[in-house]
This record gives C-alpha cells, sequence and structure tokens, in this order.
C-alpha cells in the first residue's frame, strides 16, 4: 500500500533511499524500521559482538588457571559483563562525538569496516542523541548490575575499572580535539588496555599475572590506536581532531605503531613466563601477523596501508585472546 509523505523521508549521507525518493513511497513504517535497526547496528558495531566478549573472558581464564576458579556459571556473567560493557563505551564514544562527526567527508574506509552500513547513525538522523544516551545508560547499569553478581571484592575491582574506563573514554574523545602532545591517546585508551584485565578480576585478585596482562596489551592498544587514526586520518583532519597522524603525519604514525609494537613484543616475551605453552603459541603468532603489519605500514604509511593490516590487528588480537582460553581448557 501507498502512502503519502507526512514527514521528511529518511536520507542516508545526502541520499533518500530507492522506495523514499519522490513524495509517495511503499510502506513506510517498515522501512523506518529497517533503516533505525541499522542505525543502532551501526551504533553498537555488532558485527563485532563476539570480539569483546572473547577478550574479557580470556583474562577471566588466565584468572581461572592462576586461582583453579572456573565455573560456567561464572563463566557466562564474565561473558555477559565483557559484551554489555564495552558496547556501552562504542555507544558512548559516537554520542561524545555526535557534531563532530558531522563533519565526516569520507564514509567507504574506516566507517565502513567499523559499521556494517557504512553510517554515522547520530549524525545522519538514524538514532536520536537521546536515544543513544538513553542506551547507553541501559548498557552501563546492566553492567553494573551483572557485576554486582559476582562475589566481594571482585565486583568492586570490576566495577572501579568499568566506571575508570568510560571515564577515560569521555576524556579520550574531548581531549583530542584540542592538543598539541598525545596525551588523549597515552592517558585516554589505557580504557582498552584495562578491558582484559577486568576480566581478569572477576575472578583474580591484582596480582603479578594482570600486572603483565596490562604491559603487554597498551603497547598493542597504542599501536591499533595509530593504525585506526592512519585509515581514518581524512575525517579527523576534517573533523579538526588532532589525532597522532594529524599531530606527527603519515610517516611519523607509522614510527609510533613501529615504536608501540617493539614495546609489545618485550612485554610479551615477559608476559608468556605466566602463560601455558598454548597461550604463548598464540601470542608468538599474534606477534608475526603484527610484524607483517609494521613492515607494511613502513613501506606503505598511507591510509589505504593502514586499512589494509588493520584486520591484522584484530585477528592477532583474538589469537592472544583465543590461545589463552584454549590453554585454560586443555
Amino acid at each position: 500500500m501507498s502512502v503519502s509523505c507526512a514527514r521528511e523521508p529518511i536520507v542516508l549521507h545526502g541520499r533518500l533511499p530507492p522506495q523514499s525518493r519522490g513524495c509517495m513511497y511503499e510502506d513506510f513504517p517498515t522501512l523506518y524500521r529497517m533503516t533505525t535497526l541499522r542505525g543502532y547496528a551501526d551504533l553498537l558495531r555488532l558485527h563485532f559482538f563476539f570480539a569483546w566478549p572473547i577478550l574479557f573472558c580470556s583474562g577471566y581464564f588466565l584468572a581461572a588457571a592462576v586461582y583453579g576458579t572456573f565455573s560456567l556459571v561464572d563463566l557466562a556473567r564474565v561473558a555477559v559483563i565483557g559484551f554489555l560493557g564495552f558496547e556501552g563505551g562504542l555507544v558512548l564514544n559516537d554520542y561524545i562525538d555526535r557534531e563532530y562527526d558531522k563533519r565526516d567527508t569520507e564514509f567507504g574506509r574506516l566507517t565502513r569496516y567499523w559499521r556494517i552500513f557504512g553510517t554515522r547513525p547520530i549524525p545522519a538522523g538514524l538514532v536520536s542523541p537521546r536515544s543513544a544516551l538513553l542506551l547507553f545508560l541501559l548498557l552501563a547499569i546492566s553492567t553494573l548490575i551483572v557485576i554486582a553478581t559476582l562475589p566481594y571484592p571482585h565486583s568492586l575491582y570490576v566495577a572501579l575499572i568499568m566506571l575508570y574506563c568510560y571515564g577515560a573514554e569521555a576524556f579520550y574523545q574531548v581531549k583530542k580535539r584540542r592538543q598539541s602532545l598525545p596525551v588523549a591517546q597515552l592517558l585516554g585508551r589505557t580504557d582498552f588496555a584495562l578491558f582484559p584485565v577486568a576480566g581478569y578480576l572477576c575472578t583474580g585478585f591484582p596480582d603479578i599475572p594482570a600486572l603483565l596482562y596490562f604491559l603487554f596489551f597498551y603497547p598493542f592498544a597504542m599501536a591499533h590506536l595509530g593504525v585506526n587514526d592512519l585509515a581514518d586520518i581524512e575525517n579527523d583532519r576534517a573533523r579538526g581532531m588532532q589525532t597522532v597522524p594529524v599531530l606527527y603525519g603519515m610517516r611519523g604514525t607509522a614510527w609510533w605503531i613501529a615504536g608501540f609494537f617493539i614495546l609489545h613484543v618485550v612485554f610479551a616475551f615477559i608476559f608468556v613466563s605466566v602463560l601455558d605453552p598454548v597461550a604463548a603459541a598464540g601470542v608468538v603468532f599474534g606477534l608475526a601477523l603484527l610484524a607483517l603489519a609494521v613492515v607494511h605500514l613502513a613501506r606503505q604509511p598511507t591510509a589505504e596501508g593502514g586499512m589494509k593490516v588493520l584486520p591484522l590487528f584484530h585477528l592477532a588480537m583474538l589469537m592472544y585472546a583465543g590461545s589463552i582460553i584454549v590453554g585454560a581448557l586443555l
């Protein structure tokens, strides 16, 4: 059934969907629901939904191996915390940057990689700022509720890290708008490095393995950030963001990535001292993937080069986390 345009048609990056061109189109409610669902899928980066629980649970499995505390009930709780907590951070990211994201000029590289439908849903009008804020609060409160079911003091450890990470995310998004040194990156991205550590603290305690996991993962987070920013250089320039490539140029970003990769390797050799052979092998294979990425960027320090190697970083991350989990289960 055709219906008349009673409201403005939905616009995606300045283009009307084929069904909505003109003032008459088929089944407006269905089209509206579909575009809204696509907006939420992009807001939540849903095609990466599996990655965050795996990374978070890798910390839990490491602690369970150290303390002998594994249980399926705990694993289910930890997986839910990892999923809801990280998704909340992604929504917070988009909410804080909603006005700056309107300035984006390029949608085919990083936006398409991180968002399956290739949209910035808040600036595109697919999700309202109010709805995004409410979704963040729902995810954050739900995460805290599940965290509260953990035994004390583990619930306290994880809740404090979660609140710190949301604060660090907000600091990172705001600080990088105006800075002459990469303070936002060096401090703000501690949130990503603490993520698997929080998984560890769901059943473990602040100890040497937890510290070593953080020291191992922090340089990875810094190198990953450099690659991500390299791929998004056009949009960051349009937004006026002082990211690593904007501050130091493309070649300087390649050195940033290489430097943190070397630091990552150094701490990897220390970290494997608390890992089983399976996990240690996974770390070695992950480092090999990253070495290929770093060499490629040394030869091609461009946005296209960043996009080519970004999947290698995510594959290495999953290899690290997956090997820790498999090693603990064997």
